[in-house]
């Protein structure tokens, strides 16, 4: 396999996404050849540029904690993730801490859904990976039987 560092050491740009501006403060973009999706910095048309980050955060996890139900047998019958989250008073007015309220239909065992959902923060959800440990980001799990 080859090694996805540049002759620098740094790892090789090999990922690509693509925006353009459709006016105002609204700029729509994805990968190229797949759907796109649009950001408003007015939030009239779409959600903002940081709540789109954040957005981004909770349906990572959320693949997460389905897929890692899914394979436990006990499958989520419904998930919503909800997120709040503080930002700094001054510009660039950068998120300074996250946490996340899942709320989850299931008959997988309350402890069961706390393990996924740490697993995904720790493990596998690339967002929560490429915030963290900038941001601290945390989190609670509500299980409701189906």
């Amino acid at each position: 396999m080859a090694d996805p560092r540049g002759a620098s050491g740094e790892t090789e740009l090999t990922e690509r996404v693509l925006e353009r501006w459709e006016g105002g403060r609204r700029y729509r973009g994805g990968r190229e050849g797949a759907p796109h999706v649009l950001l408003d910095g007015e939030r009239l048309a779409g959600p903002g540029p940081v709540d789109s980050v954040l957005l981004a955060l909770a349906a990572c996890s959320g693949i997460d904690v389905v897929d890692i139900l899914e394979k436990r047998r006990t499958p989520a019958l419904a998930l919503g993730v909800e997120v709040r989250f503080a930002r700094a008073g001054e510009p660039p007015r950068s998120v300074t801490r996250a946490h996340l309220l899942f709320r989850v239909r299931t008959a997988s065992a309350p402890h069961h859904v706390e393990r996924a959902v740490k697993l995904s923060r720790d493990r596998y959800c690339s967002v929560s990976a490429s915030l963290a440990p900038g941001i601290p980001i945390t989190h609670e799990v509500e299980v409701e039987e189906p």
